[in-house]
Formats: structure tokens, sequence, C-alpha cells
């Protein structure tokens, strides 16, 4: 029996007059995995999340969720969707509760199925105390978990989610990564953008890569490290002799300004040899991370 993936895009691309925000990506994400989009500013990702939630249409290409075409099904597809924007567009002039129960009329929910998703969601996200309160008297974090409980109530297949915890202290982050893997355990689809690479290494089954339109890389996060970086990293101070030394061996490395970075699968052969060959006495070693694949695929420059 073959499984259609929940979203299959081919060939995708998004132009904005001359600009061309997505550029012939495609990818799939199949029921019950939690796909992570990355990339730098502008590399395209939100604009595809806009194109899956039916917001904005494609310029061309095939994009497929629940297994209709975007551009035909947007209000079946929207049934079975709950989406996390980037920011937090709560109703100001109503309370926690309000916020919710309003939201659940556009589903249709008959009124005693909302109260009871509504007091199972807030219990859910920690807000059963906040339930009366306005929003705007809400922390960042609470806010955020609001926005999470209300994209719930139309108990969706697929969740959308556009930088979920940006800008949020570590307890709510982590809050919301435990509410995140408790749908997942449930059989949630979840699409999330992030800049916090530790979110997105932790939360995800599989990450692409984007940056200017275009998807680099497509994969599991740990195999992206190893095929990208390797398992190790040693950083030395920047001198002419060492990279003069480096350029002879088969060393794979970069000069990041005061710091050279080499990537290895063996880093003690590599501090061996740096000891040796380069006389170099003062090393650091670690971990490979999702940041050096990150780095090493768009580049340092800081984009606005």
């Amino acid at each position: 029996m073959t499984i259609n993936p929940i979203i299959k895009a081919e060939g995708l691309v998004k132009r904005y007059s001359e600009l061309t925000a997505v550029n012939g990506v495609s990818f799939h994400v199949e029921e019950g995995e939690m796909l992570g989009f990355l990339g730098p500013n502008g590399a395209g990702k939100t604009t595809t999340m806009k194109m899956i939630q039916c917001v904005s249409p494609k310029t061309s290409g095939k994009l497929e969720v629940f297994g209709m075409d975007v551009s035909v099904h947007q209000r079946e597809i929207k049934k079975y969707m709950g989406v996390v924007p980037q920011e937090n567009n709560l109703d100001p002039d109503f309370t926690v509760y309000e916020n919710l129960r309003n939201y659940s009329r556009y589903f249709d929910i008959p009124g005693e199925e909302a109260e009871k998703r509504i007091e199972e969601l807030l219990n859910f996200v920690q807000l059963q105390d906040k339930k009366n309160a306005m929003t705007e008297a809400l922390s960042g974090g609470m806010k955020r978990r609001l926005v999470l409980a209300r994209a719930l109530l139309n108990n969706p297949r697929l969740i959308v989610l556009d930088e979920p915890t940006v800008g949020l202290d570590p307890q709510a982050r982590h809050l919301i990564w435990d509410k995140l893997r408790s749908l997942k355990k449930r059989g949630v689809t979840i699409v999330l953008t992030t800049h916090y690479l530790d979110e997105a290494e932790k939360l995800c089954d599989r990450l692409v890569v984007m940056d200017y339109g275009k998807i680099l890389v497509d994969g599991e996060p740990g195999q992206i490290i190893k095929d990208h970086i390797g398992t190790g990293v040693v950083e030395i101070d920047n001198h002419p002799e060492l990279v003069e030394c480096l350029q002879k061996s088969d060393s794979s490395y970069e000069v990041m300004g005061d710091i050279i970075v080499i990537y290895t699968n063996d880093p003690i052969h590599i501090t061996d040899q740096l000891s040796m060959e380069c006389s170099v006495d003062k090393m650091t070693t670690r971990k490979a991370t999702l940041e050096d694949v990150f780095l090493k695929l768009t580049g340092r420059k800081l984009r606005e």
C-alpha cells in the first residue's frame, strides 16, 4: 500500500515581480514527520510556508497538501491545518478564552465541543489560570503558547509553525518543544522554520536548508552534519604560516577571520598532526554541530 506524503512539492516557484523568492524547489513531508526549514533571512522559507498555508499563490510548479492542489482546494486544506505565524496575531480586545472561542467559530465547531477543546488546550499549554486575562497582559511566552493552542482548535493533521519560539526565554522555549514532541507522538505532522539551530537539531526528523530560493540540503540532522562537516571541529588561531602548513596537508579547513576551522572525523589525528607538523600548541576541539553546516553552506555574511 502506497501512502501519499502529507505535503509534496515539485519544481515549486514563487516570483514577486523581478524577485524569485522560491526557485524550483522539490521536497516532501511524510505523515507524522517533523520537518524543519533552515536558512538565512530572505532564503525563501516563509514564502514556502505561505504557499503551503494557501495564503500565497504559487507562480508555477506543483504543490499538494493532503493530496490536494493548493491552487484549487484551499478551503479543504485549511480545514485540516493549524498555523502558528511568525507574529502573535491575537485579538487584544478579547480575553484568552474569548480568542479561542471566537476562533472556533471559523471551523463551525459546535459550542459544547468548542468548550471541551478549549479547556483541554488551555491545560495542554498551561494557561488555565490565565483563561480570563486579556491577551495584552500575557508574557511573550504565554502569547506564543496561546497561538499554539489556537492552531490546535480544529484538531489539525498538519501544523505549520513559522519561528515558533522566537524571542522566548529558555524555559518558554523548552515548554513549546515539549508540546511539539507531544503532538508528534500523537501522529500530527509538523513543519517549522527556525533560526535556532539547536532547536532544529533536537526536534526535527529531517531538515531542509534553503538559500536564495533553492534547497541546498535535505536530510536527517545527524547525517547532514556527518556528510558536510564530519564528527569533529578543531579551531586554531589564524596565522599565515599555519595556513601554508595546512595547504600541504589533506585537511578540510576554512579561514574565518582570526580563526582557522578544520573539519574532521578524527580530531585526535588532526591535533597530533598540527602539533608535530605545524608547531601548533593551542587548539580547541569540539563536536561538530548543525551551526557548522549552516555557516559552511550559507556563509557568515550578515543578511538583513
